[in-house]
């Protein structure tokens, strides 16, 4: 004897709104790009030569000086990371607009290993 009985049009309910979850989950994932499927998807060896590599894939360059080229339309890198912590840098690249809402600077969704190699390359510029 069973407590609790459904019936097919139950079960189908069920079914539909279990694959309605998984849907929304997978276009969050997709969409959102929560961290840890970044640091998943995105690993990176953290070295200069890879931050090196990197700034040039997302274009830095086009806005911010940096290694002594560059535009100047954002802050000159060389010479924020004379003052800037790490955990400063990291927090602005992980999400510029959690710190500053107005920023033109995009979320360029970078993986923590990203973000460690690009402050590496910053670091290591004369």
């Amino acid at each position: 004897m069973s407590l609790c009985t459904w019936s097919d049009g139950m079960t189908k309910k069920i079914s539909y709104a279990l694959l309605a979850v998984l849907l929304l989950a997978v276009l969050l994932v997709l969409v959102v790009r929560p961290r840890w499927y970044l640091n998943l998807t995105k690993r990176v060896d953290v070295s200069p030569a890879v931050g090196a590599a990197l700034v040039e894939k997302y274009e830095c360059r086009k806005c911010h000086v940096v290694g002594g080229q560059g535009a100047l339309y954002a802050p000159n890198l060389d010479k924020s990371i004379t003052y800037l912590t790490d955990d400063a840098l990291t927090m602005w690249l992980a999400n510029p607009r959690s710190m500053r809402p107005n920023t033109p600077m995009p979320n360029l969704h970078l993986s923590d290993s990203e973000i460690q190699a690009i402050i590496a390359y910053l670091k290591s510029a004369p």
